[in-house]
């Protein structure tokens, strides 16, 4: 990783599933709260189709950001949390039919279980060209709260799990759960985790540790496909938007802990 990493820029873009409303425990997550990040798939056609004519570039794979390859002016990528089965179809072949590839988080506990994708369908993503990650294995919500031998338990094991799955060595990963710190990544980089998405909206990258530290900006159900598509381009006001809102419920949660959980997911099982 070259030297420069702390003044790398990169926009990132952090999808979850592709599913019918309706239907949204098919894949992924059961939980109202996850309900929120998923998308229904005439909702996702458009977001690709706003993307595709807004910004001229394709995605970038974060491979090509730690070996400092020369890309595009406002490089940009895309990235799917969880590892429900939604990842594998529609959304993988539709990323396809664009030239595009992208990033599959992956609960390694998760997988082969109802909503989740199978050990071959991981392994089918990977040699089609995308990027395969780890979301820890049990994908606990206060991550963060976590004492450091259960953080590096949660990296080291998940990333172990997929390696043998894929036959090489997974060193790319994502935050499950949006709750960071700089121990979060200390314990990453302790288990061979050399680049590590956050929830942070934020197109500057940091190295803690050796780790390439990335923000990304969320996509979440109801959310126009213009804004995801300014978001992809590097406009201001959508990424200031959702900056000062994360900011906002981070002193949230930095108070309320378990009990703000509690009430999210109270709030979004009346609202579904």
């Amino acid at each position: 990783m070259g030297s420069g990493s702390e003044k790398k820029r990169v926009i990132s873009l952090m999808y979850h599933d592709v599913v019918e409303r309706a239907a949204h425990q098919a894949s992924g997550f059961a939980s109202a709260d996850a309900a929120l990040y998923k998308l229904e798939p005439d909702q996702f056609e458009r977001h690709l189709a706003a993307i595709s004519n807004l910004v001229p570039d394709r995605p970038i794979l974060v491979t090509d950001l730690m070996a400092n390859m020369i890309g595009p002016a406002k490089p940009w990528m895309i990235t799917f949390d969880d590892g429900g089965v939604s990842s594998y179809a529609p959304i993988a072949d539709r990323l396809e039919a664009a030239g595009w590839r992208a990033h599959f988080f992956i609960t390694t506990d998760y997988v082969g279980k109802p909503a989740f994708m199978s050990r071959e369908q991981i392994r089918d993503l990977h040699r089609r060209g995308h990027i395969i990650g780890s979301h820890s294995c049990s994908h606990p919500l206060r991550f963060a709260a976590l004492p450091y031998a259960d953080l590096k338990r949660e990296w080291g094991l998940s990333a172990s799990v997929l390696s043998d799955l894929l036959g090489e060595r997974v060193r790319i990963a994502s935050l499950p759960g949006g709750q960071y710190s700089r121990q979060v990544v200390e314990a990453a980089a302790a288990a061979g985790i050399e680049a590590l998405f956050t929830s942070e909206p934020t197109t500057r990258c940091a190295e803690i540790e050796g780790c390439l530290v990335i923000g990304r900006y969320a996509i979440q159900r109801g959310m126009a496909p213009a804004v995801a598509a300014g978001m992809a381009l590097g406009q201001f006001a959508p990424r200031f938007r959702q900056w000062l809102w994360w900011e906002i419920k981070k002193g949230v949660k930095s108070l309320g802990g378990d009990y703000y959980l509690k009430l999210r997911e109270s709030w979004m099982e009346g609202h579904n």
